[in-house]
């Protein structure tokens, strides 16, 4: 080891991911070493609490509350705090000393992006954040570094391995949202508080981050559509297998429009993916990004998206680059976002909608119902109709299932609250967007 230069990192959080990286920079010192060309001391761990209990067995001189001292003594900080406070201070402070930067804070990224970014490019540093959109998965560096030379048309990810824990078992089992949220919990795949995960608002910061890099365009979170999976019903599901889809969370990052006339737009929502489709058998909490390049073609990246020792790989990966730029010199590459297309809302976007109208069973409801898409531009592609049994002082009520061409979506919304204000429709059971076609 005493030919290589040393390099000291600081660590700042112990968390499921935290606790993993420092027991493998301790337990795979000399290999690492080997890897990056220089020794990677583990300088110190910053926490808030020096007696939390942790997943992994560590060193107790090597804990300290004291963020700021460890963060200018070291030459790589490796940011695994969670969060934008104190996070941000912390990451803003080690560029500012000269140090690289490697986190997966998704949400910090996806908030305050391009200030961390220009902050590093001040100093000539570098932030790694392959960890921060899809855990293990290698998807950061082929977008930034191996894709750089082609024009990515189109990203679908599954992206947050909670919801795709949630959505399949209720496609395997036919159970119903609240119980398999339950059973997640239980197992450790959902937070005692699930919104982030349920409402999309995980899937959306990553979202922004994957788009930011595919289009080579500085994504804003508050541009990101956002909706959640709280809406979906067993009979949401089984009638999505009838029709030969299943539903996915995803996040969907799209280049529209002619060259030279471009935009993009970025958004996530619970959509229909047909079965024969490769995200469409991605099961229990995995994660997969599935790409579309001109050049290139379709690109599938799959495999663990969360998790303490998966993401940990990750971020033992960034470790080793940062230390490769520190033994090689030179300043760090910078975040290319030159190409600043505009982002469009979502009513921009073309799409097609499954919509499941309870409607009265009754003559010339289905004309009446035709009639109302039409007017709105939207041209029926598919129509399913069920009967339920009779009531006998209102009459029986019958369920549409139609599916559309593709049409814009504000043509297609409109046209679904044109439904729901008419006398003829009952009720609009469900309304989903179908991807992957």
């Amino acid at each position: 080891m005493s030919e290589y230069r040393r390099l000291r990192v600081a660590l700042l959080g112990a968390g499921a991911v935290g606790s993993q990286v420092a027991g493998l920079l301790l337990r795979h010192g000399d290999e690492l070493a080997d890897r990056a060309g220089a020794e990677l001391e583990l300088a110190g761990i910053a926490v808030r609490n020096l007696d939390a209990p942790r997943d992994v067995d560590l060193p107790r001189e090597l804990f300290t509350t004291d963020a700021e001292s460890l963060i200018t003594g070291a030459d790589i900080v490796v940011e695994l705090m969670g969060g934008i406070d104190p996070a941000r201070a912390h990451t803003l402070l080690a560029l500012g000393s000269g140090a690289d930067v490697v986190t997966a804070n998704k949400a910090l990224l996806a908030t305050h992006g391009p200030e961390i970014f220009e902050a590093a490019d001040r100093v000539g540093a570098s932030v790694y954040y392959e960890a921060a959109a899809a855990g293990a998965i290698p998807i950061i560096r082929p977008l930034r570094d191996s894709l750089a030379g082609d024009r990515v048309v189109r990203i679908m990810g599954i992206v947050n391995g909670t919801t795709n824990y949630i959505l399949d078992r209720m496609d395997s089992e036919g159970a119903d949202f609240a119980d398999v949220l339950a059973d997640a919990q239980r197992l450790g795949y959902a937070e005692a508080d699930p919104t982030a995960d349920v409402e999309g608002y995980d899937a959306a910061q990553k979202a922004a981050i994957l788009a930011s890099l595919a289009f080579h365009t500085a994504v804003p979170l508050e541009t990101v559509h956002r909706e959640g999976i709280t809406g979906v019903t067993a009979d949401m599901i089984e009638e999505a297998r009838d029709a030969g889809f299943v539903i996915k969370l995803l996040a969907v990052c799209e280049r529209l429009g002619d060259e030279g006339a471009e935009s993009i737009s970025v958004r996530v929502y619970p959509a229909l993916v047909p079965r024969s489709h490769p995200l469409a058998s991605v099961h229990g909490a995995n994660n997969a990004v599935f790409v579309e390049a001109e050049a290139a073609g379709p690109l599938m990246f799959y495999g663990a998206g969360a998790g303490g020792v998966q993401t940990a790989s990750a971020v033992l990966g960034d470790i080793v680059s940062a230390a490769r730029r520190h033994i090689a010199g030179g300043t760090g590459v910078g975040e290319s976002t030159r190409a600043n297309l505009p982002i469009v809302p979502i009513g921009h976007v073309t799409t097609r909608y499954q919509i499941t109208l309870e409607v009265s069973d009754a003559p010339g409801v289905l004309a009446a119902v035709a009639g109302l898409l039409s007017e709105g531009g939207v041209s029926v592609a598919t129509v399913l109709q069920t009967v339920a049994e009779p009531n006998a002082e209102e009459g029986g009520t019958a369920r549409l299932i139609i599916g559309t061409h593709r049409a814009a979506d504000q043509s297609l919304s409109a046209t679904v609250d044109s439904l729901a204000a008419s006398g003829v429709v009952e009720r609009v059971v469900s309304v989903l967007r179908v991807e992957g076609e």
